[in-house]
């Protein structure tokens, strides 16, 4: 009985430190997730004039989900830790709602990266026609841009031909398109167009965003089924538990009842003048 005993008490605990031990994981994915999405909010907010406003719904979709995913993780360790299969049973459905919503990230960062070639061009291009007539935004968007991922232009430096002044003998180019500072009001503008580059950073943040969301989509959906068998296994652990505790409840119960006719008067008058030399089936045996 005590082995039983032993043996039950090990696999409840076993159950116990298993979720704890996914939780804690979850917590440790989740700020993972978390701290790669702010970084990527934060690279497109750095170019935010050449990108559309829902371009940032994947990244912070996926900051919502690190957080959610936190708050669940602490979930599923004050419910491993109080051993309540109710509290474990809404983790794995938490689990499961937190899976659409990132599979819903992951194909919308894959749907967007299919348009980011058109609209990052597009973008530049039109910074690049406002730039000497609309000095403020438009210029610091592009001295930025080119000055950040050091290039020219969209595909090369040839593209400010058609948009800032030149005389016979020398272009104007901005200041941030050179290699190196003028000497002598002469620029060597840089080789590489703005396009590619802006172009590849945004893919590859969309392509991080995808990749990160369905690795721990489907890490969640093990998770989600661990939870389920074991809320199962707690609950059997329980049962088995109570169980037992009843049967020695009842075995307890059986030993220390003494019976007692509470209708006993007294003997009567003829059974105390009985022979004590004569044997009655109430009297003890003598071996």
């Amino acid at each position: 009985m005590a082995a039983e005993r032993y043996e039950l008490n090990m696999s409840m605990k076993c159950v116990k430190y298993m979720i704890f031990t996914i939780s804690v994981t979850f917590a440790v994915v989740a700020a993972m997730l978390l701290s790669m999405a702010v970084a990527i909010g934060n690279l497109f907010d750095d170019f935010r004039s050449f990108i559309d406003s829902h371009f940032y719904v994947p990244p912070n979709l996926l900051i919502a989900i690190g957080v959610i995913l936190l708050v669940i993780a602490l979930f599923g360790c004050v419910g491993a830790l109080k051993e309540s299969t109710a509290m474990i049973n809404v983790y794995a459905i938490l689990l499961l709602i937190v899976f659409v919503l990132q599979v819903s990230a992951a194909i919308a960062a894959f749907v967007m990266r299919g348009q980011v070639s058109n609209m990052v061009r597009q973008k530049i291009f039109d910074s690049m026609a406002e730039y000497q007539e609309n000095p403020g935004s438009y210029r610091n968007s592009i001295d930025m841009l080119q000055n950040t991922l050091e290039c020219c232009g969209v595909d090369s430096y040839t593209d400010w031909d058609q948009f800032l002044p030149s005389n016979s003998t020398m272009m104007e180019y901005p200041e941030t398109c050179c290699a190196e500072p003028p000497m002598g009001g002469e620029c060597m503008p840089r080789a590489y167009g703005c396009y590619s580059r802006l172009s590849w950073l945004i893919s590859q943040g969309s392509i991080l965003i995808a990749t990160g969301a369905v690795a721990v989509a489907f890490v969640q959906i093990l998770g989600s089924v661990c939870a389920f068998m074991l809320a199962r296994a707690i609950r059997r652990t329980k049962t088995l538990r109570a169980t037992r505790r009843w049967h020695l409840q009842q075995s307890l119960g059986i030993m220390t009842k003494t019976p007692v006719d509470p209708m006993y008067t007294g003997m009567e008058k003829s059974e105390a003048n009985v022979d004590p030399d004569k044997y009655l089936p109430t009297s003890p045996s003598v071996n």
